[in-house]
């Protein structure tokens, strides 16, 4: 496909709406409606027998909800993926990890949105007091077991798209 024209249509600190219209391959024409977004890192903090969540209310959806600890840089901070998932697992959880393994990257939802996010592994965890931004201070952080994550998964408390297939890369890793 080809970019004929774009025009941004909506645009805040976190974000760029933008609607392109494109040619396809046999000429005929069409638009997409994109949305901007900086990649995040999401964070798998392990621990022995399972993972520390978070939850918080997710104004969009209008619930609150368990997931990793994840985060894109704050306006006019910029760093590598891998000191960004050091910091939002610090901010979010307190926690610090003496290991961080990348797992991959992936899209979170690339049909309408090119964000990204990057997937570390956090092992070898120390506590400590989490310094969360004003908008997470909601947030509540707990370990669970991989029997409770799962049972947490099949009754929908955990729903987040980019949780699960960080989860299942942990599982389909090589050992």
């Amino acid at each position: 496909m080809e970019r004929v024209d774009s025009r941004v249509v909506y645009e805040n600190p976190w974000m760029v709406v933008r609607e392109d219209e494109i040619r396809r391959p046999d000429g005929t024409p069409g638009i997409f409606g994109v949305v901007e977004k900086p990649d995040f890192a999401l964070v798998l903090p392990r621990w022995q027998d399972g993972f520390w969540l978070v939850e918080q209310f997710r104004y969009p959806v209008g619930r609150r909800a368990w997931e990793f600890p994840q985060g894109s840089w704050g306006r006019g901070a910029s760093g590598d993926q891998a000191s960004l998932a050091r910091q939002e697992l610090a901010e979010e959880t307190g926690l610090q990890a003496a290991s961080l393994t990348h797992l991959g990257h992936l899209f979170e939802a690339y049909g309408f949105s090119t964000q990204g996010f990057d997937v570390y592994l956090a092992e070898g965890l120390t506590e400590g007091e989490p310094d969360r931004e004003p908008s997470e201070q909601d947030m509540i952080h707990r370990a669970f077991t991989d029997q409770e994550i799962d049972g947490m998964i099949l009754s929908g408390q955990i729903v987040d798209a980019p949780s699960l297939a960080a989860l299942t890369l942990f599982r389909l890793r090589p050992a």
